[in-house]
């Protein structure tokens, strides 16, 4: 969009500007009544110089003592009222800025959580979070110090160049001589600021990706030993965003000095001119002294507007950003909106095809048929869509082509949430949030209650070790459940999803990850989950499904064989291969 703008000669994107602008619509008087002090502050600003030039002409010259008493009285009504409106000016531009900027993270954090998984394979975790939090907070500015601030400034400059004008023209002509220079210069200040701030914005993204990847990786930085050669990445990182910001604050600390020597030289030709005028009896000397506030008070707004404009600019940039992000519309199709009173397992897979990337199919022409209460079980190599299969049932991902069934109805037509809750979903990597085991389980669903979540762990035989636990189920687990051990995380996961209850149960090989000394424990766990339950499990270890209904044996995306243990092995086909090697591998290993 920004790009759009700039080959367009627009100052910035318009189209931008309006849609960021609909987000004040819920506060649409508030915004008003800002727009509202703003021209008023830029009203009041310069009646004081006018006050002054009629004290001093009027009544000090004239020795009105009377008069005088009247005009600083007068003048201090202005500053009160001045006061009075600056702060309600202040208070509402931030005011307004802040319940904007909630609006925008909520509607943002929002649509983030609707987008599909596939959405998260392509995109940088840090950019998400630039986006969410420092973006955002960019685009505050265009509230609290933006828009309104330019109009107030600019107002303020008609009204004393009209003043000007109004008192004496050949003045106000003379002290407008340095105006040109300081025009330019700030002109050039702009562009250099744009760019400046853009390449903070980029490094900014950068900075927070690697610190997020990084850090949450750092176990294999420090056992692969790569401390020092990631520290240089992130040392040229870093490097480049000091180096980003240096240039604009080097273009600050020009610009700044440049604009008061222009201002210096236009009050040096205002007094020079002027004082000419007093002696000569040409212009009086309240005319001098309130020439000498206007041209301050007229030079401050320029070097405002500049500094304002490039937060204009900065909030633009990021609201491109944030408006490109909520435009992707990646969602998971949500159209459906059968929700059925009883799920009872029957799973059918029909002529499905697959492709993260929609052309390079990793399932083709999958079919199979799990009836309620089976246990099918998924084989195969690295690679060949076993993991795929389990999330395309659950919708984590959109099929190609062919039809996906539960109960004989297209799981299309299903009720999103629905459909999810029925399906119980245990992966080998266990996410737990820094908090409560209790609130780990629940994910703060007012729906799941704390008995049927001591009901489920009960039944997964989780209870024992949870209630050992220093707070029992409130107990703080730490990020990503640190404080637990792999098979204490995998036990709290089968409470998770065991408290909704599901009719069909999906396990990414639970045991192939925890130590030995857990593993009965956690068998027995998943012995009692699939009672009655239609299960479908990825098995990497080929001696957990044995007693599986039927084995789906995978390679390349295809299905290469189906029936029992036996009767695969009997096939000395692709399975009774895999399960020679895992044999001998595990001979090897007791060797």
């Amino acid at each position: 969009m920004a790009e759009k703008a700039k080959s367009n000669g627009e100052i910035f994107d318009t189209k931008v500007l309006k849609r960021t602008f609909d987000f004040v619509k819920p506060y649409i008087k508030q915004f008003y009544l800002l727009i509202f002090l703003t021209v008023l502050t830029g009203v009041l600003a310069p009646i004081r110089p006018y006050l002054t030039q009629a004290t001093v002409d009027q009544h000090i010259l004239l020795g009105d003592a009377e008069g005088l008493v009247f005009m600083v009285w007068l003048m201090v009504i202005l500053s009160v009222v001045q006061a009075v409106v600056q702060f309600a000016y202040s208070y509402l531009s931030g005011w307004l800025g802040q319940y904007i900027v909630r609006d925008i993270r909520v509607k943002l954090y929002e649509h983030i959580t609707q987008l599909k998984l596939q959405f998260y394979d392509k995109t940088p975790i840090g950019n998400l979070i630039t986006r969410t939090i420092s973006d955002v907070e960019s685009l505050s500015n265009v509230f609290t110090d933006g828009l309104a601030a330019m109009v107030g400034d600019l107002l303020q400059l008609i009204f004393i160049l009209g003043l000007m004008f109004y008192t004496d023209w050949k003045l106000t002509l003379v002290s407008m001589a340095a105006f040109p220079l300081l025009i330019l210069a700030t002109y050039v200040f702009k562009e250099k600021v744009k760019y400046a701030f853009n390449e903070v914005r980029t490094a900014v993204s950068s900075l927070n990706t690697f610190a997020q990847e990084h850090i949450t990786g750092m176990s294999i930085v420090q056992i692969f030993g790569s401390e020092k050669a990631e520290f240089n990445k992130f040392n040229d990182i870093n490097r480049e965003h000091r180096r980003a910001h240096l240039k604009s604050v080097m273009y600050y600390s020009v610009y700044f000095p440049v604009a008061e020597v222009i201002g210096a030289m236009g009050t040096g030709l205002l007094v020079w001119y002027g004082a000419r005028g007093v002696l000569h009896e040409d212009v009086t000397l309240g005319i001098l002294i309130a020439f000498i506030m206007y041209i301050a008070m007229f030079f401050r707004p320029i070097r405002q507007i500049a500094d304002r404009f490039n937060t204009l600019q900065m909030g633009i940039v990021s609201s491109s950003r944030l408006l490109k992000l909520l435009d992707d519309h990646s969602f998971i199709q949500v159209s459906g909106s059968h929700i059925p009173k009883k799920v009872e397992g029957n799973v059918k897979f029909d002529n499905v095809f697959f492709a993260y990337n929609a052309t390079d199919y990793v399932l083709k022409d999958i079919s199979f048929e799990v009836k309620k209460g089976e246990t099918v079980a998924l084989v195969g190599a690295t690679g060949a869509g076993k993991s795929s299969i389990i999330n395309l049932l659950s919708r984590f991902y959109e099929i190609e082509k062919g039809e996906i069934t539960v109960d004989g109805r297209n799981i299309l037509d299903y009720n999103l949430s629905a459909l999810r809750k029925n399906i119980g979903v245990v992966l080998q990597d266990v996410f737990l949030f820094s908090d409560s085991i209790m609130n780990n389980i629940t994910l703060s669903n007012p729906e799941i209650t704390r008995e049927s979540v001591l009901k489920a762990a009960e039944l997964v035989g989780a209870k024992t070790f949870i209630e050992k636990l220093p707070e029992g189920f409130d107990y703080n687990v730490m990020e990503r459940g640190a404080t637990l051990s792999v098979g204490q995380r995998q036990l709290i996961s089968f409470v998770r999803t065991m408290v909704y209850d599901p009719a069909i149960m999906v396990l990414d090989e639970a045991t192939s990850s925890v130590d030995t000394e857990t593993e009965e424990l956690i068998q027995n766990a998943i012995t009692n989950m699939m009672k009655g339950r239609t299960s479908i499990i990825i098995a990497h270890r080929l001696a957990t499904i044995q007693k599986a209904d039927k084995i789906i044996v995978l390679d390349k995306g295809e299905i290469k064989e189906v029936g029992t243990h036996d009767e695969l092995l009997a096939k000395n086909g692709y399975y009774a291969n895999l399960h020679q090697m895992q044999y001998k591998s595990m001979a090897n290993l007791n060797v």
